[in-house]
């Protein structure tokens, strides 16, 4: 982690392009991003080596201790389909979305170029208002009577005011005595209002299950498997979450174990 507090930044590089630092899973700071044109092996997709340089050179020319390749303990990259607008780089091709349905020749086809992240939800409802004509009647009716829905509903756990994190965080570790701060703060940061009706109730932390490490618990990955349908190790630990980033080889090797037997068992 390059600094204690919890705020982010923003640095300009000498090129002109942004780059952000954010403290990240309490330990870490997460810096990025790159934009790079990509023609290789979309199941091979990584940070290239000159990426991480490129980014540590960047941050460190801004910190009193320099960051260099070694520091990084995990990297992370993917491939964004950009609309092609005729731009000559990666870097000036529009972040926008765009979205054409055809139909001609059989069933409606709805293609959407772009998108990222940030914007999916709007681009989902965006999707959804193109393709309501083409259902039937009573469909396409009850679709255009929600329309909009998703931008006044909050998701899974996340009906609350940030102000309320750190009552809520409280609230659980009363619920499940034994249960430290720190875990609370991350199972709350996980799963929000849900945190307690799953976690909660219990008359000590080992009532959890096993203790595979940094708060992870057999209930937790029940949790994980039964309601957001993981199902191996690395979903657990680096999609459904990053735990995969405090636990050692010893602790990853149980949790796969548990996919491999335990889980199947049941």
């Amino acid at each position: 982690r390059l600094y204690e507090h919890d705020r982010c930044f923003i640095f300009q590089n000498r090129d002109g392009r942004i780059v952000f630092t954010i403290p990240y899973e309490d330990d870490f700071t997460l810096i990025g991003t790159t934009d790079r044109d990509y023609d290789g092996d979309l199941d091979r997709v990584r940070a290239s080596k000159e990426e991480v340089s490129y980014l540590c050179a960047a941050v460190g020319a801004y910190f009193r201790r320099p960051v260099t390749p070694a520091d990084v303990v995990w990297s992370y990259s993917g491939v964004r389909p950009l609309y092609d607008d005729g731009a000559s780089a990666a870097q000036t091709a529009t972040r926008d979305y765009v979205l054409e349905l055809d139909r001609g020749g059989g069933a409606p086809m709805l293609s959407i170029f772009g998108g990222k992240i940030t914007t999916y939800r709007r681009l989902a409802e965006e999707a959804i208002d193109r393709l309501a004509p083409c259902f039937e009647d009573g469909l396409a009716d009850r679709l255009r009577e929600t329309a909009g829905w998703t931008g006044r509903t909050a998701l899974p756990g996340g009906d609350f005011a940030p102000g309320d994190f750190p009552a809520l965080v409280a609230a659980l570790a009363a619920a499940c005595p034994g249960l430290g701060r720190r875990e609370a703060a991350r199972l709350v940061r996980y799963h929000g209002t849900r945190a307690e009706a799953i976690f909660g109730g219990v008359r000590s932390f080992a009532d959890l299950g096993r203790h595979f490490g940094h708060g992870l618990t057999e209930r937790e990955l029940a949790h994980m498997c039964d309601e957001e349908w993981a199902s191996t190790a690395e979903d657990v630990l680096w999609r459904r979450s990053k735990l995969g980033l405090h636990l050692d080889e010893a602790a990853i090797a149980a949790v796969a174990d548990y996919f491999d037997g335990e889980r199947r068992a049941a």
